[in-house]
């Protein structure tokens, strides 16, 4: 039978997964959600060029507001009966402030591969309200991802079929950048990776209450990949001049993925397995060996399994809150234009 897979987000790492998807399975139907759709139109053409006969279809979906996932929602629950795959590749750093001075350090230190692996130490970002009132990377992220899960839940939730739910993490996400009590880290200065951290804690609880009804939730990390938003974070001079040192650093480190080819690694080899025998807690990484073999590796995730449905529930409440804001905007928005039809 033919498959579905549905990838938000098309930056490297997304569209080199569908390559790989498509060489796997010519029958897999793919579908590109994307926020710019000429970027979408731009990557079905490239894909259909390699893949001639492929079925790609697109959809418009910015994650980061909650109109957007519940329209694009409703466009998917029209369109198709069942997902098996759901790909959450996208995601957002605005903003990042690197500390040059640590950056320096580093670089000449023992500690050069976890800096590059992880930047801890080294990256704050700013965030910023967004149109739903929500800290923006938290709702870009997370949250709009939540909101889509939930509402295609009955494509993802039929008896007798499993489907999947495959988060792109980061070695970035951490802790000790995360608080349960501000979920939407307002108050901190690594929204990003509170953002991945949570994400890692949800893909946990999705797996606590919704193994039993068929879905299962894995958590990848593409490793070290040069993309648009990894090239954001420095001036691309700046990359030019260390991109020698990191070659040389990769022979010693597996972690230096580095293309987005490589980065894809552990999100193929996931859509290659029985998702009963993959570990809930466990985060895949996509690993590149000095010699250039790809391969993936399993980790386990420093996450409580308490705190991760604490997390589930309060991502629920929210829900309701920006669900019934939402409304009310639309209504007043109708009694507006009634308002202007009235007086025209």
């Amino acid at each position: 039978s033919v498959r579905l897979a549905v990838s938000p987000g098309l930056h490297g790492i997304g569209l080199a997964l569908c390559e790989r998807l498509l060489t796997e399975d010519t029958q897999l139907r793919l579908c590109l959600a994307c926020r710019n759709m000429q970027r979408a139109e731009a990557a079905r053409s490239a894909l259909l060029t390699s893949h001639t006969g492929a079925h790609v279809d697109l959809l418009q979906l910015d994650v980061g507001s909650v109109e957007s996932v519940l329209d694009a929602a409703e466009v998917v629950k029209s369109r198709y009966n069942r997902i098996d795959f759901l790909y959450l590749n996208a995601g957002i750093m605005p903003n990042p402030q690197v500390d040059i001075r640590a950056f320096f350090k580093g670089l000449f230190s023992r500690n050069v591969i976890n800096m590059f692996a992880t930047a801890e130490g080294l990256l704050t970002q700013q965030d910023r309200l967004n149109s739903d009132g929500l800290q923006e990377v938290f709702a870009t992220n997370l949250f709009g991802h939540f909101v889509l899960i939930r509402e295609l839940e009955p494509l993802l939730c039929q008896t007798g079929h499993t489907s999947r739910v495959v988060w792109t993490s980061s070695s970035n996400a951490r802790r000790s950048a995360f608080s349960i009590d501000d979920i939407q880290h307002r108050k901190g200065t690594e929204p990003y990776s509170s953002s991945k951290y949570a994400s890692d804690m949800l893909s946990v609880a999705l797996n606590r209450r919704m193994n039993g009804q068929g879905l299962f939730s894995s958590v990848v990390c593409p490793g070290l990949v040069m993309t648009n938003l990894t090239y954001g974070i420095l001036p691309s001079s700046f990359w030019t001049l260390i991109m020698p040192i990191m070659w040389l650093i990769r022979i010693f480190t597996n972690t230096f993925t580095l293309t987005p080819y490589n980065g894809a690694e552990a999100l193929h080899w996931l859509f290659l397995q029985k998702p009963e025998s993959l570990d809930p807690r466990a985060k895949y990484h996509s690993l590149t060996s000095g010699l250039g073999t790809n391969y993936t590796k399993p980790r386990q995730m420093d996450i409580d399994g308490e705190t991760a449905d604490v997390l589930f529930s309060k991502l629920l409440e929210l829900e309701k809150v920006v669900r019934r804001k939402l409304c009310e905007r639309n209504a007043d928005n109708e009694a507006h234009q009634r308002y202007l039809s009235e007086i025209e």
